[in-house]
């Protein structure tokens, strides 16, 4: 059987393929091997996985697609701990930009966006994906993601920056002092995975003023820094994969349109399309 995953800093999701009937789903914990160990991998998918790894005898063969898997190193890290738990298995790991790039262009030339807790973009030509300058982390880059809107959010709660309903609902919400922020940022592992929980507020607020002007301020910083370093954007169409890119997938459309950006395919979940490509390449 194949086993097709998809993988951010946040969740994973994993598709198999079961004969004569509709795939099977699971989803655990993201498996970013920038922020994990193989050790911590294995744990996570032996908690989180339980249902999956009832069927771990019988996959043949993998298909990871995950945020942080760019290169040699990352791709040994991941394979050697999906090896421990599929003794079996044929294992391929490949970045979320390929997969990204399966899931929308298929076999067609285009651009691939990634706008879920992390960002990022590549280049498809039909064939391979070409990164360019960007993907530089939450620290340096993820403009228009679910890690910078939750910057931008809890930084203007401190800074006494947001409109004071939406400041009240802030702090009622989440009772936020600076000792517990500084804490999951700074002490704390996958501080980007804590910051990107506060995103979830904005669609709350989308409504307002203060929302619209920072959901706007966020994916046009995208489209600036990111789209728009291509000088051929406007030839091809620009697919988008994510939990940001789908929610405000309004906002994201118009933003494109006033921006000469082709918007191609905006999806949530790039899973049961990837499983699709994988099976019909064979």
């Amino acid at each position: 059987m194949i086993l097709v995953a998809d993988s951010g800093s946040s969740k994973t999701d994993w598709l198999l393929a079961v004969p004569q009937q509709e795939p099977l789903q699971f989803r655990t914990g993201g498996l970013n091997p920038y922020f994990l160990t193989e050790k911590e991998m294995v744990k996570i998918l032996q908690e989180q996985g339980t249902e999956l790894m009832i069927h771990a005898a019988e996959v043949s063969e993998i298909y990871f697609f995950g945020a942080g898997c760019s290169s040699a190193d990352r791709h040994e890290i991941l394979s050697n701990a999906l090896s421990q738990l599929f003794p079996k298995a044929y294992i391929s790991v490949d970045s979320d930009l390929l997969g990204c790039a399966y899931a929308t262009c298929g076999h067609e030339k285009g651009i691939c966006c990634v706008l879920g807790t992390g960002s990022n973009i590549s280049f498809f030509d039909g064939e391979d994906v070409h990164s360019g300058k960007h993907g530089l982390g939450y620290v340096l880059g993820d403009e228009g993601s679910g890690t910078w809107f939750g910057k931008a959010l809890i930084t203007d709660f401190m800074y006494g920056n947001m409109p004071e309903d939406i400041h009240v609902l802030f702090k009622t919400r989440y009772e936020l002092t600076k000792e517990i922020v500084i804490n999951n940022v700074y002490q704390k592992a996958a501080a980007n995975s804590y910051l990107a929980s506060f995103a979830k507020f904005l669609n709350e607020i989308r409504t307002t003023g203060y929302g619209q002007a920072l959901i706007n301020k966020g994916l046009l910083e995208f489209i600036e820094t990111n789209i728009k370093s291509y000088p051929e954007y406007h030839q091809y169409k620009c697919h988008f994969v994510g939990s940001i890119a789908y929610v405000f997938a309004d906002e994201l459309k118009a933003l494109c349109a006033a921006n000469g950006v082709i918007a191609g395919k905006i999806i949530r979940q790039p899973i049961f399309d990837l499983l699709q490509f994988i099976v019909n390449r064979g």
